[in-house]
């Protein structure tokens, strides 16, 4: 899994904000194996240095998975850390989601396949 990590012009982001944002989405991700080919994660701060609010961090991640469309999750939070645990748990539940759905659709391939035919 490839993973880009990006912020916006507000965010002085560091080393170590960007190898903690990575370990944190790998370690949610990391039991899809090799059906995650590459993801983007994206911090930025919504009101800048104008404003504090209670929840102007933001985090979106973007994660691709092998020959499918790719999937992205928001979260906000008062901290850039939260926000990354926050997106990092939506999309792995999404993902969670979307694999089951599939593997259930070829489960009922599978099962209609081995149906016996029967004569009208």
């Amino acid at each position: 899994m490839q993973v880009q990590f990006n912020s916006d012009n507000s965010i002085e982001a560091t080393q170590d904000m960007a190898v903690n944002a990575e370990v944190t989405v790998r370690n949610d991700l990391e039991h899809f194996g090799d059906r995650v080919t590459r993801v983007e994660i994206h911090i930025s701060d919504e009101n800048s240095d104008t404003k504090a609010g209670a929840k102007d961090k933001r985090c979106q991640i973007e994660a691709r998975l092998a020959g499918l469309d790719p999937r992205s999750a928001t979260h906000k939070a008062p901290t850039l850390d939260e926000a990354v645990i926050g997106a990092s748990a939506k999309i792995r539940r999404q993902l969670e989601s979307l694999v089951g759905k599939l593997n259930n659709k070829r489960h009922e391939k599978l099962t209609e396949a081995e149906q016996p035919y029967e004569a009208e």
